[in-house]
């Protein structure tokens, strides 16, 4: 364990710490709130850089729809400050906190861009990495750069902030990041159809996403995890927009719903109840002694998958971004089970982390000219290693 603790007060003390940590060889460990601390491999750290006292919101332009905050400001003080002005953060971010044993909402805004994981509203807003417009950290070199925002452009030939954006701490430590941020939905409706298998529900998800309803959020829920529905399978369509607009594309979808199943409609906090369910991993909570992964696929593969890793390894499963997203809770018991998955994902055209469980590798395994890639990217941030050491694979 970490033998000491620095609580940097602001970018220049960072900066000083780091170059110190270079002079003596110290290997750190960056923490916020310490929500994430057990997604990915431990840290080989010697101290802890403890970012909480680099918080607040420094610069908040409603009309421009963009904001700064340092990268230790907890998502709750984010949030609550964007409901003030009916704003949001549009990719809407996973809620990892009571998957390890935190409250709803914790983390901070540094954690949750290392992270980069977005929610259910990803296949219509997009990543996480598209909402970040600039950047400053402190590097491995014990320099604090800046890129991308209210800043001049960077000349590293890289695109900064996209490049940090789920590198989890590896490659520099972020102190304040520039985000745009997005006007509330007015009104949320969600279409809830009971009754469908996998095969049927993807089908539908891929017509509905392709077609001119503009939905926002497009997963599927399967017989053991919908007691609430009398466990049944459940496809969840959720539109948001205008008042009228999401009145009039919701009689267009209800009159698009197969015979077969029996629709439900859900509003205003029934569905904002629905996908924060999503957002905070809800179908593991019930049970923590089974393995979590995550599988980012192509739609088409994700029946087969599900399928055949339900069969495989006894998992439960269900699915979010219209097919894209497989999560799997896996027996622990399970033989072999991170290489049938990382083999299935893989051969699917996609790739598989365990967030829960004993998986010696929780990334997905990197080919070797990809890791050598990865090797010299950390290697020209941080040279001698003392950013998060091993958080995502040996050596990075």
């Amino acid at each position: 364990m970490p033998s000491s603790r620095h609580t940097p007060q602001s970018a220049e003390d960072l900066r000083d710490i780091v170059r110190s940590g270079m002079a003596a060889g110290t290997r750190f460990e960056i923490l916020g709130m310490g929500s994430k601390r057990r997604l990915g491999r431990a840290v080989a750290a010697d101290e802890i850089i403890d970012m909480s006292a680099l918080s607040g919101i420094t610069l908040y332009e409603p009309e421009e729809l963009v904001m700064t905050a340092l990268a230790g400001t907890p998502l709750a003080e984010i949030e609550a400050a964007l409901a003030q002005r009916r704003q949001v953060m549009a990719f809407e971010p996973l809620d990892l906190g009571p998957l390890y044993g935190h409250a709803p909402g914790a983390g901070t805004l540094g954690g949750m861009v290392s992270a980069g994981l977005a929610g259910p509203r990803r296949i219509a807003a997009g990543a996480v990495r598209d909402h970040i417009l600039g950047i400053e950290a402190v590097t491995g070199h014990g320099e604090l750069v800046k890129a991308g925002g209210r800043v001049v452009k960077n000349v590293t030939g890289y695109d900064l902030p996209k490049l940090v954006t789920g590198s989890y701490g590896t490659l520099c430590i972020l102190t304040s990041l520039t985000l745009k941020v997005m006007p509330a939905p007015e009104e949320e409706r969600t279409i809830a159809l009971a009754g469908l298998d996998v095969e049927e529900a993807l089908r539908l998800m891929r017509r509905v996403l392709a077609g001119p309803h503009a939905i926002s959020g497009a997963a599927y829920l399967p017989a053991w995890a919908t007691a609430a529905y009398d466990h049944r399978p459940v496809v969840f369509l959720r539109l948001e927009g205008f008042a009228a607009s999401v009145a009039a594309r919701f009689r267009a979808l209800a009159a698009q719903m197969p015979e077969q199943g029996e629709m439900m409609e859900l509003d205003g906090e029934a569905s904002g109840d629905v996908w924060r369910t999503f957002r905070q991993l809800g179908p593991a909570l019930a049970d923590d002694g089974d393995d979590l992964w995550r599988l980012s696929i192509p739609p088409s593969a994700a029946a087969d998958l599900a399928r055949g890793l339900e069969g495989e390894l006894k998992a439960r499963y269900w699915l979010d971004w219209a097919g894209g997203l497989l999560w799997l809770l896996v027996p622990p018991s399970a033989a072999d089970a991170a290489r049938l998955i990382r083999e299935r994902a893989s051969a699917a055209g996609g790739h598989a982390t365990c967030l829960r469980g004993a998986a010696a590798e929780p990334f997905h395994p990197l080919d070797a000219a990809r890791l050598a890639l990865t090797r010299r990217i950390k290697a020209g941030f941080d040279p001698m290693g003392l950013l998060n050491p091993g958080r995502m694979y040996e050596g990075v």
